[in-house]
This record gives C-alpha cells, sequence and structure tokens, in this order.
C-alpha cells in the first residue's frame, strides 16, 4: 500500500512538471544578457569578431563599475550565473547591486561571493534549491525576481584587485502578477561586540513579505578554543514583536536540520558547505521555501551567540579571562536555568551544577538576509565599506 501510494506520488509529481514544460505561456519571450549580447536585444548576440566568440569576458579595474542588465518593462529574472578568478578579498570586494523599476536605491546591495552562499569565500561544490556551484568555480542563482517598470544590474569593483569576469542573467519579458513582490538581500556582519548580544542578521524591515532563508559565514574566536559555538536560536519578530520573538528555535545546527554538533551536507533547503575544526570556520545555509514565513506589517532577523562546553574545560577558560557567561546546564538532574537564579554561581565556586554548560559568547558572522518585499527598496542602511567587508579576510585562509 505504502509502495503504490509513493508510485502516485510520484506520478503526480512528475505529471504537473511535464505539464509546465510543454504548456506554452502568452505574451512570453526569452532572453539573456551576457557581454556577447548586453541587455539580451534580439538578433542582437555574438556580433564581435564575426560571431566567433569574440567577447565572452571582460576585465574589471579597481573602482570599475559594470552594468549587467539595464532594462525597461515588465519581466522576470529567472537565473543568474557568473565566474570570476575568485579569491576571498575579490569575493568581499566586488558589490552587486540589483535596482527594480527605477529606484534610486537598490534592493540587492552585497558582496559578489556572500550573495551566491560563498560567505568565507573559499570554492566548494555543492547544490540547493536556490543556489549551486557544479565544482566550486561558478556562482548560480536560481530565485526568480520579478520587476514592472524595468530592472537593472551592476557590480561594482571596489578592490586593489583586477578581475575577470563572466556573466550570464537569463530573464523572460512577461506580464507579472499583481501580488509579485520584489526580491531584496541584505549583508551584515558582526565582528565583536558585548555578551549577550544576539547577531542581528536582518534588521527590521516594515511592509508585507516573504523571509526565504540565509547563508552564514562564521569565524569563531580562537580565544574559545575548540569549544562548540551553536547553541544559539534563531529568532523571528514577525508584526509587531517587541522584546521576545514569535519563531525561536532551539540551536543553530537544529535550524539547518542536522544535530548533535555540524558536519558538511548540501541539501535542497539546508547545508553546511564548510565545517573546519582546524580553522574554526564554518558556512551554511537555510531556505523556507516548504516552510515558508510570511510577514504582514514588519520583520526582523536575530540569531542568539550560545556556544558550549563541559563544566571543567569551560572553567579552564574562565580562569584565563576569556569573555564568555554560563546562562544554562544540562545537568544530570534537569535543566538549570541560571539567569533565572537571584544569586547564579560562577564556574569557580564549589556549587557549581555538573553538566554540559551553555554560555554567552563572542564571533565573527557575517550573512545574507534573501527576502520578498512588497515595495522595490527598503529602508535597510546600504553596504558597509569595503574595509570592513574585507577585516581580517585573508586569501591563504
Amino acid at each position: 500500500m505504502k509502495i503504490c501510494l509513493l508510485i502516485l506520488f510520484n506520478c503526480i509529481v512528475v505529471c504537473s512538471q511535464a505539464q509546465q514544460l510543454f504548456d506554452m505561456p502568452a505574451g512570453v519571450e526569452s532572453r539573456l544578457s551576457s557581454f556577447e549580447n548586453p541587455n539580451g536585444g534580439k538578433g542582437e548576440g555574438a556580433k564581435t569578431n564575426k560571431g566567433a566568440k569574440g567577447n565572452a569576458f571582460e576585465w574589471m579595474k579597481p573602482g570599475e563599475t559594470k552594468t549587467l542588465l539595464d532594462i525597461n518593462g515588465q519581466g522576470t529574472i529567472n537565473r543568474i550565473w557568473m565566474t570570476i578568478d575568485q579569491n576571498p578579498i575579490k569575493l568581499r570586494s566586488l558589490r552587486l547591486q540589483m535596482f527594480w523599476d527605477g529606484a534610486g536605491k537598490p534592493a540587492v546591495d552585497v558582496p559578489l561571493g556572500d550573495f551566491f552562499g560563498f560567505n568565507l569565500g573559499k570554492p566548494v561544490a555543492f547544490q540547493s534549491a536556490l543556489f549551486s556551484s557544479a565544482e566550486g568555480r561558478s556562482f548560480n542563482c536560481y530565485i526568480p525576481m520579478p520587476f514592472r517598470k524595468g530592472a537593472r544590474m551592476v557590480l561594482i569593483n571596489e578592490g586593489k584587485e583586477i578581475v575577470k569576469l563572466y556573466y550570464d542573467v537569463d530573464f523572460l519579458k512577461t506580464t507579472i502578477a499583481p501580488n509579485a513582490m520584489y526580491f531584496h538581500a541584505y549583508w551584515n556582519r558582526q565582528i565583536t561586540g558585548n555578551l549577550g548580544d544576539d547577531f542581528e542578521a536582518l534588521p527590521k524591515i516594515t511592509g508585507r513579505g516573504r523571509f526565504l532563508g540565509m547563508s552564514v559565514g562564521l569565524n569563531t574566536d580562537e580565544a574559545y578554543g575548540k569549544s562548540w559555538w551553536g547553541e544559539g536560536e534563531i529568532k523571528m519578530y514577525i508584526d509587531g514583536d517587541k522584546q521576545y520573538p514569535t519563531i525561536a528555535g532551539t540551536g543553530a545546527e537544529d535550524y539547518l536540520g542536522s544535530a548533535w554538533g555540524l558536519g558538511t551536507f548540501t541539501n535542497l533547503y539546508q547545508g553546511c558547505t564548510i565545517a573546519n575544526d582546524s580553522t574554526r570556520q564554518f558556512n551554511f545555509y537555510r531556505w523556507h521555501i516548504p516552510d515558508p514565513v510570511y510577514f504582514n506589517k514588519d520583520f526582523r532577523l536575530a540569531m542568539q551567540q550560545i556556544g558550549g562546553w563541559g563544566k571543567n574545560e569551560l572553567k579552564q577558560l574562565y580562569q584565563k579571562g576569556v569573555k564568555l557567561k554560563p546562562v544554562t546546564i544540562d545537568a544530570p538532574g534537569g535543566f538549570v536555568r541560571l539567569l533565572d537564579m537571584p544569586n547564579p554561581p560562577t564556574l569557580n565556586d564549589e556549587n557549581f551544577p555538573r553538566g554540559w554548560v551553555n554560555f554567552y559568547r563572542v564571533d565573527d558572522y557575517a550573512s545574507v538576509s534573501y527576502f520578498y518585499l512588497d515595495k522595490a527598496f527598503s529602508s535597510l542602511p546600504a553596504l558597509p565599506a569595503v574595509e570592513l567587508r574585507t577585516k581580517n579576510v585573508h586569501n591563504n585562509k
């Protein structure tokens, strides 16, 4: 019976996909913008070098801007592909911007590498529902990006090195539904802070929309040694939430659909492309596709900076003056909530309970939040200067 139901389900999925594949929508034109045919002009491609591969790439000098797309009318961007002669500094120095409907402020304003899930700037092959890299040398995005009056996409080289750039932007000229929202992406980095500070991946945005997910690059502070960093909960503040969020997770690896620590894996909706215990670096993503997160008035996303370790190991760090604060203990007799106690014990106290200790810590987070909004632009701040983006980023890491 179970096998029959599974076969029936698969047949329904395949038939549904086939129906979409052979159906011919009305008033649709397929286009691709590249250096061989900027903006996808009809009959305008492959003109250079008498049609024999004359402009596959272009060099970008420091300070130079390349316009990848600049078109008027309605349509949807369905795929973006790029590749460069990459290193971590270049990927953080290149600034990708997208503007919808003639807006003067970009809806997307992020470092190139982070946008495509290379949040640590390291080449890793992976496949997911929204982004992929076939062999770690290319960048692919499959997020649909509708526009009503026009679309403009630019890439700015804010670094000190020359860049060799190849790209495609695949789009359709088609009528957009009235309820279609605009795609946005926001980059943030928090290198340091106070104990107890959350990493605010996405400051408050106003309007109606849908949170698509996030990609994160994490450099843990070496002062914490081999301790576990990922006990912090994801918190989503929706439609007027103030002090406490409506959606709260149970830990970082839990949010990624894993458990009991974090290794490398790449699934459709969640993955960890880098989990390096030697360099203490982690790169991961989570897409809210089967589990949509909608908001009607406003939205904010934060991630607690909480780690965990054994009592004795953590006590050694504490005695060395490492910046940390115990918050809970998974003790043999139950869960001890230290912050609910009027006078909680310190790690030096003899009566400090035995067990796994969760503690506030401060690490270096950089993330991209992806979302749809009913507006072509938001009130979010502009991308920080390249000096902040590339601080402590090394090409040999």
